[in-house]
């Protein structure tokens, strides 16, 4: 009646612990971590762009134009890489004409690059009209990229936008006479909408910064610049994109964790009494056996901890590594039963009881802790006479 008695407590109780586990103590927590694949190949995340648009050109007297007189259409035209989902590069043509005015020195047909039209109500004494001014002229530059939607947010395929800050250096060419050449320089905003598996409509946002005499006039400003706006499409080759694969992690609060299994132990080791007791013996296990030079130390279920029998053992093995060869080595390989418990709980299982062996070992009896070899196996199969509470063990075999 006694055990009857004392087997139904467990059970009640074990089903509190488990119970308290689940309402009152947070024992893990689980997220999902999205995680991103790069592909550092050359073939993969080409793309080519084109766009068309408006520009205005800032030079020496362009403000004294309207605004309409000075704005003038924009081609675009690039290829790039993408190296990562957060960088890139391209190489861009960019160009057509600009619009501004002239200086004409009191001569109809003066100034650089006039277009003979009169810049209305602009007769500057002594220095005569302004004429307003049209040159036809590309840049060639190279942008590096930096997809911001993708470093802030994370790389994720379904994005429908996507944000690019860019800045690049080039050449500039005006192909009227006089030619002009010169070093440009641009800042701007690439703008992605992804429409399609492979298609983007773009919006670039450029500002282009160069010196002061490739609109052919030399006055008292150190830069002209130009702003630009086109809309375009992108076409980007495969194989594209990046892949991704989810993560899932699982944090453990170790402190409920040890308090359950060293409830769940205690739980355990009174039921096996009990029926030692009845089978009228008690069975009392060896904490350390010797069999051809392996040391095994063995483990209560869910228990990773040494007991006051396991440190005793333990000074025979400390006494034995001190008397062999001070180069040799020994391994220190935990394992768990993987008839309980999960594989997650058993890897743990598994890795304490291997540490707890080797830091005893090391801080108790001064073993150099470079001849301990720690490793574990977490959850294994019956080890011995097909029994999975033998498999609870920490096995210490001489290697070297």
């Amino acid at each position: 009646m006694k055990k009857y008695i004392l087997t139904a407590a467990v059970s009640l109780v074990a089903t509190g612990v488990y119970a308290q586990s689940v309402d009152e103590a947070m024992v893990a927590e689980s997220y999902s971590e999205t995680i991103t694949e790069m592909k550092t190949d050359f073939k993969s995340n080409w793309f080519i762009s084109a766009g068309v648009g408006g520009q205005i050109f800032f030079g020496d007297h362009d403000r004294q134009a309207s605004f309409g007189d000075r704005l003038s259409p924009a081609l675009d035209i690039a290829v790039g890489k993408w190296f990562s989902p957060s960088i890139g590069v391209r190489l861009m043509y960019s160009g057509l004409s600009g619009k501004g005015a002239t200086q004409t020195w009191g001569d109809p047909n003066g100034g650089i690059y006039n277009t003979g039209k009169e810049v209305p109500g602009k007769y500057t004494n002594p220095y005569g009209f302004l004429c307003q001014q049209k040159f036809n002229f590309f840049t060639l530059h190279a942008d590096m990229m930096f997809d911001l939607t993708n470093i802030i947010g994370g790389y994720k395929p379904t994005r429908v936008y996507g944000c690019a800050p860019y800045i690049g250096v080039g050449w500039g060419h005006v192909y009227d006479n006089p030619h002009q050449n010169t070093v440009i320089g641009n800042v701007g905003v690439f703008n992605m909408f992804h429409v399609g598996k492979a298609i983007d409509i773009n919006l670039d946002l450029r500002a282009m910064i160069t010196n002061d005499d490739l609109d052919g006039e030399i006055g008292r400003r150190t830069f002209d610049a130009m702003l630009s706006v086109t809309a375009g499409v992108t076409y980007r080759f495969a194989p594209r994109g990046w892949k991704t694969r989810v993560l899932k992690v699982v944090e453990y609060d170790n402190a409920a964790v040890n308090d359950l299994r060293r409830q769940v132990a205690e739980l355990i080791a009174a039921n096996e009494k009990l029926e030692r007791e009845k089978a009228g013996q008690i069975v009392q296990h060896n904490t350390v056996v010797n069999a051809n030079g392996n040391y095994i130390i063995y483990f209560p279920i869910n228990v990773s901890s040494l007991s006051n029998a396991d440190r005793a053992q333990l000074e025979m093995v400390a006494e034995m590594i001190r008397k062999s060869d001070s180069k040799s080595r020994f391994s220190v390989i935990g394992y768990a039963d993987k008839a309980t418990g999960n594989a997650d709980i058993n890897e743990v299982l598994s890795r304490e009881r291997a540490q707890s062996v080797r830091d005893y070992l090391v801080n108790e009896f001064g073993i150099a802790a470079d001849r301990l070899e720690v490793s574990w196996s977490g959850g294994v199969g019956n080890m011995f006479f097909d029994d999975p509470s033998l498999s609870r063990v920490v096995i210490i075999t001489a290697t070297k």
